[in-house]
C-alpha cells in the first residue's frame, strides 16, 4: 500500500542511514587498530628502506611505482552499478552556477521526448542544496512509497522527476556534511522506481566535487553535455568540468553555449552580452563537440519561472528549437560512440 513519505521520514531515513556507515566505519577503523594497521606499519619501514636502497643506487623502477600506486586507487573505487531499468543515463554539468544548467537539462530531457515520442525520458535533479527541478517541472509534494519502499517518481508533462526538492519544503535550506548528502545522493540513485526509460538526464550541481565524484563512480554514464556562457570566467570552469570527466572515463557529449546572443524585442539587434563563440571555440580546443547554442530570452525566462518549459508551452519557437537541435546532437553523438 502506498503511503506519502514526509520530511520527517526523510531525515529519519537519511540519519538512519548516515548511523549504518557510521557503525561500519568505526568497526573497520577498530579491526585497523587491532592488527592490520600495525602491519601496514611495519610494511612500510620494510618498503621503506627497500626504497632507500634502490634510490642509492640509482635502479629505481618509476614504471613499477605508477602501476602499483594505480592498483591501490583501483581498489578503494566503488564497483558501478546501473541504475535499474534505466538504458542510458545523461547527465548536464556545469563548472560555474548560473549558466542555465538546470533549465538546460530540463529543456533537453523534453527536447529528447520531442524528437522521438516512443522514448521515456526520467529526469533526476542531483543538486541536493540547490533544487531547481521542481520549480521548472511545476511539481510539488511528497513522493509516495510502493510495497519495496521505493520513491515513485513525479510526473508532469510525461516526464518522471525526482529531487530533493520534494522532500524538502521551498524555503528550508538543507545544511548537510558530505556524508549526509552522499547518503542522500545514493538514496536518490538506488531507492527510485523509474520504470523503464531510455534515457535518464541528471541535472549535476555545479562544479567539480564529491557529488559528481560519487555518481560518475557508481553508475555507468553514456555521456555528460557541459553547459557555459560565452564569458571567459564561465569557460574556465566549463574546461575543468570536461576534463573532471574525462579523467573519469565519462565520454563528454559536447557544449552547449548558452545565453549566447540577445535579441532586442523592439528593434531586433543582436548583442553578444557575454562574448561571442567563446563555448564553440573552447569545444574546438579541447577536442569535444558542439552542441549548439541557446539565446538569451526573455520567453525562456519567464516560461521557466511559471514552470512551463518553453519546448512544452512554445514548441514552435525559436528558442525551442534551439533546446531540439542540442538534443538532436546528443542523440547522435550517443549513437556514434555505441557504434
Amino acid at each position: 500500500m502506498r503511503r506519502k513519505l514526509s520530511e520527517l521520514n526523510m531525515i529519519l531515513l537519511t540519519y538512519s542511514r548516515l548511523s549504518h556507515l557510521l557503525r561500519m566505519s568505526g568497526s573497520k577503523a577498530s579491526i585497523f587498530r587491532n592488527g592490520t594497521e600495525m602491519k601496514h606499519g611495519a610494511g612500510c619501514c620494510v618498503q621503506l628502506k627497500r626504497f632507500q636502497g634502490m634510490q642509492s643506487n640509482g635502479s629505481i623502477n618509476k614504471k613499477g611505482l605508477q602501476d602499483r600506486q594505480k592498483q591501490q586507487m583501483a581498489r578503494g573505487l566503488p564497483k558501478q552499478k546501473p541504475i535499474r531499468d534505466v538504458k542510458q543515463v545523461i547527465v548536464v554539468a556545469s563548472g560555474k552556477g548560473g549558466v542555465g544548467k538546470s533549465t538546460t537539462a530540463v529543456n533537453l530531457a523534453l527536447g529528447l521526448m520531442a524528437i522521438d515520442k516512443s522514448k521515456s525520458v526520467g529526469l533526476l535533479d542531483a543538486d541536493i542544496y540547490g533544487p531547481s527541478i521542481p520549480k521548472l517541472m511545476n511539481l510539488k509534494g511528497n513522493p509516495e512509497l510502493n510495497d519495496d519502499n521505493r520513491m515513485i517518481p513525479l510526473i508532469n508533462y510525461g516526464v518522471p522527476c525526482m529531487s530533493m526538492g520534494f522532500l524538502v519544503p521551498d524555503t528550508s535550506p538543507i545544511v548537510w556534511r558530505g556524508l549526509m548528502v552522499m547518503s542522500a545522493i545514493e538514496r536518490l540513485l538506488r531507492q527510485v522506481e523509474w520504470g523503464s526509460l531510455d534515457y535518464l538526464v541528471v541535472d549535476m550541481p555545479p562544479g567539480t566535487g564529491d557529488v559528481q565524484l560519487s555518481i560518475t563512480q557508481n553508475i555507468p554514464i553514456a555521456g555528460a553535455v557541459i553547459v557555459s556562457t560565452p564569458q571567459d570566467v564561465a569557460l574556465l570552469d566549463a574546461r575543468r568540468g570536461a576534463e573532471m570527466f574525462r579523467k573519469l572515463n565519462v565520454p563528454v557529449l559536447g557544449l552547449v553555449q548558452n545565453m549566447s546572443v540577445f535579441q532586442c524585442p523592439n528593434c531586433h539587434h543582436h548583442t553578444h552580452i557575454f562574448g561571442s563563440n567563446g563555448a564553440k571555440q573552447l569545444a574546438e580546443t579541447i577536442s569535444v563537440k558542439f552542441l549548439g547554442d541557446v539565446p538569451l530570452h526573455l520567453n525562456i525566462r519567464e516560461t521557466s519561472d511559471k514552470g512551463q518549459p518553453i519546448v512544452i508551452s512554445s514548441p514552435d519557437s525559436p528558442e525551442a528549437e534551439a533546446y531540439r537541435k542540442v538534443a538532436s546532437a546528443v542523440i547522435q553523438n550517443l549513437e556514434e560512440l555505441t557504434r
